[in-house]
This record gives C-alpha cells, sequence and structure tokens, in this order.
C-alpha cells in the first residue's frame, strides 16, 4: 500500500512524539528537551533526547534518530504501513482503504484467521494447565524451577489426551480448510487429529507479541520429545526466534543465543531478558539477520557438550558474515544455561557473560582439544591449521593483536607463529581464503563516506531550529552551496519550506529517510544541534556568522569562478557579519 506526502504528515502530525515516546521511555523534561535512558542500546546516563518543537529523538550515545514514525518502526520492529497505521489510530486519523486483489484480500484474510486460530488455541492451553488432570504438566514446570509468573509471562499449556480445541474452533465457526491450514491438526478419514497431546505447550511469538505457532515437550515417553508447529502463511521456523518479542525490548546492547525454550525462560526469569533461541532448527542466515535489526553483539550460551560447541562453530562464520560481534560462554561444568542457574545462580552467570571468550580464541581451543600436542606432529599440525586461521585476518594490527592473544593463550611462542602466519599470507596473499575454507574472521571493513563539514551540520541544525538564523543566512547561501548528497538534500528541502510555509518542518524532512537507517542517523545528529538557550546576541552572531563563512569558504573551492568572481567572494567573506539583535 502507497501512502503520499499528505497523509504521512498528516499522521505524523496528528500524535506529540513526546507522549509517544514517553509511553515507551521515562522521559525528563530539561530546559526545552525532554531527556531518559535509550531504549536502543545499553546506558546508565540518560542520553536520548526528545525535541518538542521538532517533533525528532536523537541519541547522543548510539546516534539513533528520527521522528515519530521512525521510532515506533525502530522499537517495534513495524514496517512503515504498520507504524503509519498505529499511529493514524492513535491520532485518530483515517487512512485511505487499500486497493487489493482477490487474491491478497483472500490471503490477507487466511492470515488474520491464523492468527485469531492461534490465539485461541494458546488461551485454551493456558486454562487447561490449571486443571487438575494436568498436575503432571505443571508439576514438571514447577520442577524446573518456574514460578508462576513466569509461566503467565510465557503463556505455557498443556495439551490434553482428550482435546477440546477442535470442538472449541467449530463452535467458534472455523471450518476445516482454515483448521488444516494452522497446522495444529492432522486430518484423516477418521476426521481431525490434534498433532500436540500430552505435552507442556510453549507459545512461540512474533515480535509483535502475537502467537504463531507451538512447541510441545511431550509428557513421559513419546517421540519427539519436542515437537514444533509446522511451516504455515504466518510461521516460517528458520526466520523466528523463540523468546525475540521480549528480548527486544531488552536495555543489554548484545542478545544471548541458546538452544531451547526453558534455556530462554530460565534466563529471562533469572533477568537476563535479551536471551532468545532458535526453534528447533539450525542456526541460519536469516536468524542473524533478524538479529543485526536489534543488536551488534550477541554472546554464544549453547550446550557445552561437543553437540553445542559444533552449533556455536556453525553459528560463528554466520554471525560474522551478518557483521555481528560473537562472545563464547563457558559454562562448565554445567551443560545449558537453565542448570548453570539452577546450581551456581544469576550471579556467577553474569561473570561468565563478562569473561566470555571472543568467538577466534574458542575455535582455535576446539581445534586443539584434535590434537595431541606432546606428540611433535600433531603439534605442527596444530600450529600450521592456527597460522591458516590467522591469515585469514586482511588487517595488519588486528591480525598481530590475534597473533599475541593465540601465542599467549595456547603456549606458542610468537615470533615463530608469526612467521608461519607471514609465510602462509605471502603465499596464498592476505584475508584470502583457500578453497573450502569459510573466511568467518575477515573483517569487511567498508569505506565510509566522508563526513559532512561540521560547519555544514551546525549551520543545518541551527537553520531548521530557529527561522531567523535561516532569514539572515540565506541572503549569502544556496542549497547547492552544502556539500553534495545528505547536507545538500536536506538544505533544499529546508530552503524549500521555508520559502513555502515560513518555517522548516524538521520531522517532515525526517519522513524522507524512514527507509534509510544511515541516512536518518546522520539527519538526526544534524536536527540535534542547537544553540544554548538565552544564548547573548553577539555569541550568536559570532557563531552563526563563522560557520556560515566555513560553508561559504569550502564552496568556494569546489566551484569554478572566475578571478573577477574569486575576488569579489574573498571580499564578501572577509566583511561578512550575521547579526542578531
Amino acid at each position: 500500500m502507497y501512502y503520499g506526502d499528505e497523509i504521512i504528515e498528516q499522521v505524523r502530525s496528528s500524535v506529540n512524539i513526546v507522549d509517544i515516546v514517553g509511553s515507551y521511555v521515562r522521559l525528563t523534561k530539561k530546559g526545552s528537551t525532554y531527556f531518559g535512558l535509550c531504549p536502543f542500546h545499553s546506558e546508565k546516563s540518560g542520553s536520548f533526547a526528545v525535541s518538542p518543537t521538532r517533533q525528532t529523538f536523537h541519541c547522543f550515545g548510539c546516534g539513533e534518530g528520527g521522528n515519530v514514525i521512525s521510532f515506533i518502526m525502530k522499537y517495534e520492529n513495524m514496517s512503515f504501513v504498520e507504524a503509519l497505521k498505529l499511529l493514524a489510530d492513535k491520532g485518530g486519523v483515517k487512512l485511505p482503504e487499500a486497493q487489493q486483489t482477490p487474491e491478497e484480500k483472500s490471503r490477507a484474510k487466511i492470515r488474520q484467521e491464523l492468527y485469531d486460530i492461534y490465539k485461541l488455541a494458546a488461551t485454551y492451553y493456558y486454562g487447561e494447565l490449571k486443571k487438575p488432570g494436568a498436575g503432571h504438566a505443571y508439576n514438571y514446570l514447577t520442577g524446573r524451577g518456574l514460578s508462576n509468573e513466569t509461566i503467565r509471562s510465557f503463556g505455557l499449556g498443556y495439551s490434553p489426551m482428550n482435546s477440546g480445541l477442535y470442538k472449541l474452533l467449530k463452535d467458534k465457526g472455523y471450518k476445516d480448510q482454515i483448521i488444516k491450514e494452522s497446522g495444529i491438526f492432522r486430518f484423516s478419514e477418521k476426521g481431525a487429529r490434534e498433532i500436540f497431546w500430552n505435552r507442556v505447550m510453549f507459545p512461540i511469538m512474533d515480535v509483535n507479541s502475537r502467537v504463531i505457532a507451538f512447541g510441545g515437550r511431550v509428557m513421559g515417553e513419546g517421540e519427539p520429545k519436542y515437537l514444533n508447529s509446522p511451516d504455515s502463511p504466518i510461521f516460517e521456523k528458520n526466520k523466528q526466534l523463540y523468546g525475540l518479542h521480549a528480548a527486544k525490548r531488552s536495555r543489554k546492547d548484545f542478545f544471548l543465543i541458546c538452544e531451547g525454550y526453558m534455556d530462554v525462560i530460565a534466563l529471562h526469569q533469572a533477568g537476563f531478558t535479551n536471551a532468545v533461541a532458535s526453534l528447533g532448527t539450525a542456526f541460519g542466515e536469516n536468524h542473524a539477520r533478524l538479529i543485526k535489526k536489534y543488536v551488534k553483539k550477541v554472546v554464544l550460551t549453547f550446550d557445552s557438550d561437543g553437540a553445542g560447541r559444533k552449533a556455536a562453530l556453525r553459528a560463528i562464520p554466520i554471525l560474522r558474515r551478518a557483521g555481528i560481534a560473537i562472545s563464547v560462554l563457558n559454562m562448565k561444568p554445567y551443560k545449558d544455561p537453565d542448570e548453570f542457574i539452577k546450581n551456581l545462580g544469576a550471579q556467577e552467570y553474569e561473570k561468565r557473560i563478562e569473561a566470555a571468550n571472543n568467538a577466534f580464541l574458542f575455535d582455535v581451543g576446539c581445534l586443539r582439544e584434535n590434537f595431541d600436542l606432546n606428540d611433535p606432529d600433531e603439534k605442527t599440525d596444530f600450529i600450521n591449521q592456527t597460522a591458516g586461521k590467522l591469515a585469514l585476518f586482511s588487517d595488519e594490527v588486528e591480525r598481530n593483536n590475534y597473533i599475541e592473544a593465540v601465542s599467549r593463550e595456547f603456549s606458542i611462542d610468537y615470533q615463530l607463529l608469526k612467521r608461519k602466519v607471514n609465510s602462509i599470507g605471502a603465499g596464498k596473499g592476505f584475508g584470502e581464503e583457500t578453497a573450502g575454507e569459510e573466511p568467518e574472521y575477515v573483517h569487511k571493513k567498508t569505506k565510509k563516506a566522508e563526513a559532512a563539514d561540521r560547519s555544514e551540520i551546525m549551520l543545518l541544525g541551527w537553520m531548521c531550529d530557529d527561522i531567523e538564523i535561516y532569514r539572515k543566512v540565506k541572503e549569502h547561501l544556496r542549497p547547492d552551496d552544502f556539500t553534495e548528497g545528505i547536507c545538500r538534500d536536506v538544505a533544499s528541502m529546508a530552503f524549500s519550506m521555508a520559502e513555502a510555509d515560513g518555517r522548516i518542518n524538521s520531522a517532515r524532512i525526517m519522513n524522507s529517510y524512514l527507509d534509510d537507517e544511515e541516512g536518518a542517523r546522520q539527519v538526526s545528529e544534524m536536527f540535534s544541534e542547537t544553540l544554548p538557550e538565552n544564548l547573548p546576541p553577539a555569541d550568536k552572531s559570532k557563531a552563526v556568522t563563522q560557520a556560515l563563512k566555513s560553508v561559504l569558504e569550502k564552496s568556494m573551492k569546489h566551484r569554478i569562478m572566475d578571478l573577477g568572481e574569486k575576488v569579489r567572494m574573498k571580499q564578501l567573506l572577509g566583511s561578512l557579519k550575521i547579526e542578531f539583535k
């Protein structure tokens, strides 16, 4: 569905960003701006600013910024259309009806019915857990150390042997075709049979806290021990993470990635609300991309057995390719987070997080277990394979730092190891993999675009904040005086708004960057530039004059001018002075 600029701006202006953000973040007014703890990274002092005059937000810590629409998109992990609809409801704006094809309407109807069925099923299972016949299931959960509050918050339930869910759904008017589509039932000549029975039920929720599937743990004997809902129009297991709906609200700047439902639940109950897990499937590229939307770091807390180590080694290159920093937590002598916390407690687990091993050193440590280092030949093989991994680092400083760390950690002579790494690098090129190898630790350093001149950022921010500054400088300045790119684009929009409306609408400018995360960061930084309140006119004049001269001097260097024009420009700059009273 496409919405025009007028509708977008109508929705944005129908709500106050302070009210909306304030419903998620505790804000305190300081001067004309509101401050709070940033919801997008962990911090102890509030660097998250919300401007009621500009209707924008900006975090001076992590750089996130935008207007009320981009805030909802990021905080709730919603698409643009979803965020717009949410705000339209809050602001009382009626959006135009979407023009859908019959096929689109049919798919939308099926999806909505599936959401409704899963919500009904989750409520049903939760209710069954409280009944006398489910005592063994309830005792299983409490025996695992779960409190009633945790059971409630995760919506845990029980599917009895003689379930009444099918009858409930039929009584609600659902047809067999959509019930079959849900994947909760199998149909045969004998009728519908629920795939979950005599199982503790774990509702699986999407990022918007809608139940989209279930995991079931069998009570007593039975195979498989854990059973997941099959994929459906609202559920693809390789694109979902258990616990993400809660973890995304954590103030931590990293996720704990573990293996199963009980690990996630035990960690959340112990206060580690940033824990997630894949859903009975191998950790994949889609999981990594999903995580990257929320954090840039993870700590792997997979089981400490051989299978857990293999799972960690498979996940590390996938996460690396997504640009996520990885550490690996050591839970020995215990197998998993649930067992660890039961025996040593949350405080000790926090210490293990702080001491989590670097992913590369973890990999080399796993490699070492395959060799008898008392055997000269095996030790030689270990050093050669380790050197091959180190040669994958293309950056010399980074490579040398890791050579030093590996030398210290595994008692290998530093000079010997360095010579071996350099020899491999000279043969095939540093950072280049050989056939069959995955370049897990190569840092793909992208070249960042040259940052705009600081004076341009300040002057644009001041102009957008104070129309009087715009009126003073526009006599000497044009949008094309700014560096091509973000600054020139913002200047063009600002000049057009000021001339048409007599004001510059910062939040409306932000509408242009709703699908450009990096652009939104740069523009929000620009809009965070303000001159101090009650600044004496003389100081204001001096600051604006200096910034203006700097922008014009840089512009002059890049313009094609004849000699006479350059002389006139230099004379203008020499006498230029912006004055405020």
